[in-house]
């Protein structure tokens, strides 16, 4: 009887990543859910015996998933699939009964060693399993049509290698302050110059804020990476950061070119290592200080024409801190960007 398997994630691609990553032959029944809750309905229909679950989803994210299934005393093991490699994130998912975690991009090895580990898999099964070019064959029939899409949706692409690089970028801040980062779903746009301030959702029109703009290049790819950090947040940052000098316009614009390079130099790490390119980062530039979202935008229209937007969001729990991270890609590096995702994909 094959073995009831669960895909829960809400980005397509890492739906797929995750079905092709798991042993080539083994008898399972693969399902999909696009959120957490989705997931716990599909585990009460008993189509989750072990679960691939993410952390950062909308409805109902991981953690809500976790402590359902704990609380109704649901049948499944769970193994947490997630850009969020906080040490945090994982002692959160530990406790409320995760069996494992595996950070993304998932790696076959490492799913292989966690089911053997667990006994969901027996290693010399596991070794039968991945030396049957047979079964290999089989698998590369779909298991159902959401595993061969006819239309590469490059806006899902986009949004899961965000998801990994950010979580790379708030692991790193997470132990610099000793704090835990609430991450969100990335928001993904490609807009007018004009339409850059919508994409900026969870930014307040008339609250102060202080940005800096760092441009990258490399490989056919171009852009720059845009930090807003509210004013507000200045006060609690530094004492997490332990800044010890007076916390005035100078005070404050060191503080703020701390956590630039720190989120900035991180995330693009993060892209570039998924992509396999290298980027040469431009000298941070201080767009302004004390300003509000629409006076910076307008004051640097010339900066930015259509460009790809990822906008991030942090914010540091248990403190009044948050700050928003942009990625603006520019039009004319978009068929690059998309062959490299597409030798990505075609190579998981």
């Amino acid at each position: 009887m094959s073995l009831p398997i669960l895909i829960c994630d809400d980005s397509n691609l890492a739906r797929k990543q995750m079905a092709r990553s798991l042993p080539p032959g083994w008898d399972v029944e693969i399902s999909f859910a696009k959120h957490g809750q989705e997931g716990v309905e599909l585990i009460r229909q008993g189509k989750g015996d072990v679960v691939f679950l993410d952390l950062n989803m909308p409805v109902m994210d991981g953690y809500e998933v976790l402590e359902e299934v704990q609380k109704n005393d649901l049948p499944a093991l769970i193994i947490v699939v997630s850009g969020d490699v906080q040490p945090e994130a994982y002692s959160r998912v530990k406790q409320l009964g995760a069996l494992d975690f595996i950070k993304k991009p998932t790696n076959k090895a490492k799913i292989g060693e966690i089911l053997v580990a667990y006994g969901i898999v027996e290693s010399q099964q596991l070794l039968e399993l991945e030396n049957d070019l047979a079964a290999l064959d089989k698998m590369a029939t779909p298991v159902n049509d959401t595993l061969s899409p006819k239309i590469v949706d490059f806006r899902d692409h986009y949004q899961e290698i965000a998801n990994v690089a950010m979580g790379r970028a708030a692991d790193l801040l997470a132990r610099l302050l000793d704090a835990f980062i609430v991450l969100p779903i990335p928001n993904v746009n490609i807009l007018e110059t004009s339409e850059l301030h919508m994409a900026l959702t969870s930014v307040e029109e008339n609250e102060a804020m202080s940005a800096v703009c760092q441009g990258f290049i490399g490989s056919g790819i171009a852009g720059e990476a845009l930090l807003l950090f509210h004013d507000s947040s200045f006060t609690d940052m530094s004492k997490l950061m332990n800044y010890k000098g007076e916390l005035d316009d100078n005070g404050q614009l060191e503080v703020l070119m701390d956590i630039a390079n720190i989120l900035i130099g991180a995330c693009l790490k993060g892209v570039s290592d998924q992509l396999d390119v290298g980027f040469s980062q431009g000298h941070p530039v201080v767009l302004g200080q004390h300003c509000n979202i629409g006076d910076l935008i307008n004051s640097n229209t010339s900066r930015w024409q259509k460009t790809l937007a990822i906008e991030i969001n942090y914010t540091i729990e248990k403190h009044n801190i948050q700050c928003d991270l942009l990625l603006l890609i520019t039009e004319d590096s978009l068929p690059t960007l998309n062959n490299k995702i597409s030798y990505l994909f075609e190579h998981q």
